[in-house]
């Protein structure tokens, strides 16, 4: 069995009482800082998006240029769907600048980032705190930070390790050492499980469905491969007619 279907059973069968007492162990309840969300060292904010998350933030009601508060009773009105640009940018790991811009091939996406290196959807309320204007519908990687699960194929988040109870990594955060319920862990262990099953199965299927493009990126090109195929930086398939970026 290839090693990325091996770890897969086994983050299949990953018991969310273990990963709860883990993550209860180490202890985490998020202060809203937002550094897990905002650039660091003039390193932009990077965050891996699957591209059914990407469709699901296309279509989500809170608008991110409204900056609106996670918490608000009332999101503003859309007439139309964000552009797979405004929601995520290709991984930027394996591109290069060139004379038209960032061209080459990478795998997979990142939340979108705005001129600061921040992500696109974080904004603060009046007091000062961070907050997620599409807090119901962010990603898994959003959901679970600052914990990760140790198994090779599974995405590690901004940030280095700085606690490791079992199978379980905790990052850097000034959330970490608090006290958390047993019913919050828990509920952050099932999402953490089914983060990295799903991470895994995308790894796979990345694999699966690479395959070397026919002809390689043009000056200014970038091609993303992701679980779906080949694509150009706005989300469409490669395999289409060519068209501008």
């Amino acid at each position: 069995m290839n090693s990325l279907e091996a770890d897969l059973e086994q983050a299949r069968a990953l018991e969310v009482a273990k990963l709860a007492d883990a993550i209860e162990s180490i202890g985490f309840e998020c202060t809203r800082c937002g550094a897990c969300c905002t650039s660091h060292d003039g390193e932009a904010h990077t965050a891996t998006v699957f591209p059914d998350e990407i469709r699901r933030l296309q279509a989500a009601s809170a608008d991110a240029g409204d900056r609106v508060d996670s918490d608000a009773d009332e999101a503003p009105e859309r007439d139309h769907e964000r552009d797979w640009r405004d929601v995520a940018r290709p991984m930027p790991y394996g591109l290069h600048e060139g004379a038209d811009g960032l061209e080459g091939e990478t795998f997979e996406w990142a939340l979108q980032t705005d001129g600061c290196g921040d992500c696109v959807f974080y904004t603060e309320d009046d007091d000062g705190l961070g907050a997620c204007s599409v807090h119901g519908d962010r990603p898994l990687i959003c959901q679970t930070y600052p914990f990760s699960v140790a198994l090779a194929g599974t995405s590690q988040p901004m940030g280095e390790a700085v606690d490791e109870a079992g199978i379980v990594r905790a990052h850097e955060c000034e959330g970490l050492g608090r006290d958390i319920s047993r019913a919050d862990a828990e509920a952050l262990a099932r999402t953490l499980k089914t983060r990295a099953v799903r991470e895994l199965e995308e790894a796979i299927a990345v694999r699966d469905a690479y395959e070397p493009p026919v002809s390689s990126p043009g000056p200014g090109e970038v091609v993303v491969h992701d679980s779906e195929g080949a694509k150009r930086i706005d989300g469409t398939p490669r395999d289409d007619e060519p068209g501008e970026e």
